[in-house]
């Protein structure tokens, strides 16, 4: 998923889209551990996924905080 897409997206929705990627990491890991995955750069691709949509959801709790605060 494009970087712009996620960043459209609401907290709620990146969390149901964090959890998603997630179990796709762990599946994809499974296969890799147990040499049944084609290509392994899938799970290096999940990963780095994961890592934007946490970040995403870090920056925007960060920002809600921020404007309650100022409020």
């Amino acid at each position: 998923m494009e970087l712009d897409e996620l960043r459209q997206m609401s907290a709620e929705d990146l969390q149901v889209k964090e959890r998603e990627v997630r179990e796709e990491a762990f599946r994809l890991r499974v296969k890799l551990r147990t040499n049944q995955l084609n290509n392994p750069a899938n799970y290096k691709k999940a990963r780095k996924e994961l890592a934007r949509i946490k970040t995403l959801i870090t920056q925007k709790k960060m920002e809600a905080a921020r404007s309650a605060g100022h409020a």
